[in-house]
């Protein structure tokens, strides 16, 4: 289902994070997206809707025309989520969207400044994306922002559009030096830097040599540097270059030899194969090779720091690196497959598309959704050591509480197509729960079955993908007689009623005892098969017993499940961790408090607060 998009942004001067915000915007309109953009700059792309708003302007007049206009398009264009890209831009979003279920992701480019006791996070939304760790790191430690928000997600790169890009300078001899970035601001004084004390020296020892300064806001660069470029143009005259801003950037560094720049710069340079030199406003890192890599991404190549300090480049170390690079030490290229890794803008697209999806939700259901786990539903009480069951009668008390309470029932299939806008978030329930039922007892289909029926409820059916076990034989000492797992037949039943079905493992093994290969088979065999002989889509997976860690977690997840359900252990909101989410355990001798309690919101971080999980 597309998503309808509105990206705002700040452009009173071209950055990486408004190529990052064109580039994304055209990639989610072309793969079907309704996208429209606000900002400063009218036509910033040829196929998405650009509306002109001075985004930069902060004047408190100009704000509320802001905040205004940003409704109106929001209401026009039936906005499922807003993301923002600058400080101005979440501030005006954040206020348009108050009274509105409709969220705000921002990304945010470049470390931010302590707020004032006026100010607070929550005007970067519901969900926030850092461009780096070390970004990430300053927003929670200094910031104190909500790790649950947070998402580390790098500026994407096109690496098959960047393959165009190919070397086409003649081979003469002559050596390039590009120096890509804006002049203004910290990289400006830093760029100055250079071409006052390294450049002089390396034009001067190599006569081969050109250098070219790329980026606009030259009306800002410092006085000293551009006295030093007048200096330089005298002496060596076109081997000394300023070019402004060009939109030619990607083929000019495919040209050059060496790239000096940071952030958006140096990705680009270095999937374009072209040495870089990676210096930011923060800090740098010299030549970018296998060694320093994780380093490097670590910074956004040189621009950002978890903790601020003063920083001017080291001119002397630069000269000297520079020097032995031109004299033919050459430098160790790089995993290209890990730069893929990290930021191909596929792989990271979905990722944001999945982060719209949870602040969606986020914003609609900030609250817990009690999810309920029930097992065995028999005639009377069964002999158990893990009292697993609650009889007929028993439950019928539970679904006349809940009709009573008014609570309404979704699936995860729900919450999925609510999040995805599949369905309209006008119709989420007041006061949702998830009845969920493990393994598939023959009493669910006898018992449960006609009674939830009778009360118009549905649930989450977590089955074995092994549809030849006919009994529990997992839990030791149990009575197998009582504990009867249906025959397909029955289990159909429950998918012709609109149930969901969710996979529980192929044979319920302790999936952290299991190797990878064996733990990846019995979670994907396990979905696979309920799949085939059910005729059902199956995104939820239940982890056997309970058990599980970060790595059972991640397999999950690379198996292509929606959700893990965990038992008494995970989020405070299904968004904190959509693969572990809380269930409760409902027990033989619930009483209508207890009930009350385990379907309240507030009963997730009473738990926790109680039981220290």
């Amino acid at each position: 289902m597309p998503i309808r998009i509105l990206h705002v942004l700040s452009s009173n001067f071209f950055a990486g994070s408004v190529a990052y915000a064109v580039q994304l915007a055209e990639k989610q309109r072309a793969a079907g997206h309704h996208v429209v953009m606000v900002t400063d700059q009218a036509k910033l792309s040829e196929t998405v809707t650009c509306l002109t708003l001075p985004v930069s302007d902060r004047s408190l007049l100009q704000r509320f025309r802001n905040i205004r206009f940003l409704r109106t398009v929001i209401r026009d264009h039936d906005i499922h989520v807003v993301h923002a890209h600058s400080r101005a831009a979440s501030w005006i979003a954040h206020f348009a969207l108050c009274g509105t279920r409709v969220p705000l992701v921002s990304t945010i480019h470049g470390r931010q400044v302590k707020h004032s006791p006026l100010k607070s996070n929550d005007i970067y939304g519901e969900k926030v994306i850092a461009i780096c760790p070390q970004l990430m790191e300053q927003l929670a430690t200094e910031l104190r922002m909500d790790r649950q928000k947070l998402v580390c997600l790098p500026n994407p790169l096109d690496l098959d559009y960047l393959t165009q890009f190919q070397r086409i300078r003649a081979e003469d001899g002559r050596i390039v030096i590009s120096v890509v970035g804006r002049l203004n601001g910290p990289k400006g004084a830093h760029i100055a830097d250079l071409v006052a004390h390294v450049f002089p020296q390396l034009l001067q020892r190599h006569p081969a040599l050109s250098v070219q300064i790329v980026g606009g806001e030259w009306e800002a660069f410092p006085q000293a540097g551009k006295d030093a470029l007048a200096e330089l143009q005298s002496r060596f005259g076109e081997r000394m270059h300023y070019l402004g801003f060009t939109r030619q950037v990607l083929q000019l560094m495919a040209d050059s030899d060496v790239v000096i720049g940071a952030g958006r710069v140096a990705m680009e340079g270095l999937a374009l194969g072209t040495a870089v030199f990676a210096t930011g406003e923060a800090c740098c890192h010299g030549f970018v090779t296998g060694n320093n890599l994780d380093d490097a991404i670590g910074t956004n190549f040189g621009d950002i720091r978890a903790v601020a300090a003063p920083f001017r480049p080291d001119t002397a170390a630069v000269f000297r690196e520079l020097e032995s690079f031109l004299t033919g030490s050459g430098v160790t290229g790089i995993d290209r497959a890990k730069l893929s890794a990290v930021y191909d803008i596929h792989t990271i697209m979905t990722k944001i598309l999945s982060t719209y999806t949870s602040a969606i939700m986020s914003k609609a259901a900030p609250g817990a959704i009690p999810v309920l786990m029930y097992h065995r539903v028999p005639d009377a009480p069964i002999t158990t050591k893990h009292k697993t069951f609650v009889t007929k009668e028993n439950f019928e008390k539970h679904l006349r509480f809940f009709t009573r309470r008014g609570l309404q029932a979704i699936t995860f299939l729900d919450y999925l197509a609510f999040a995805t806008g599949d369905k309209p978030l006008r119709e989420f329930p007041k006061k949702p729960f998830i009845l969920t039922f493990d393994d598939g007892y023959q009493d669910n289909f006898h018992n449960m079955l006609p009674l939830v029926r009778a009360y118009g409820y549905t649930g989450v059916l977590f089955l074995l993908g092994d549809f030849s076990v006919t009994g529990n034989m997992w839990d030791v000492g149990e009575n197998l007689e009582a504990n009867r797992i249906m025959t397909t037949e029955q289990k159909q039943a429950f998918v012709d009623c609109g149930w969901e079905i969710g996979a529980h493992t192929l044979s319920h093994p302790k999936l952290p005892l299991l190797s990878d290969e064996d733990a990846m088979y019995e979670i994907c065999e396990g979905r696979d098969r309920i799949e085939r002989e059910l005729q059902t889509r199956v995104i939820a997976f239940a982890y056997p017993f309970g058990t599980y860690d970060e790595r059972i977690k991640n397999l999950v997840k690379q198996a292509g499940f929606e959700f893990g359900i965990a038992t008494d252990t995970g989020g405070l909101t299904i968004e904190d961790d959509r693969f572990a989410v809380f269930r409760v355990n409902m027990f033989p001798e619930e009483s209508l408090f207890s009930l009350f309690k385990k379907t309240s919101a507030w009963y997730r971080w009473y738990y926790r607060r109680k039981r220290g999980k």
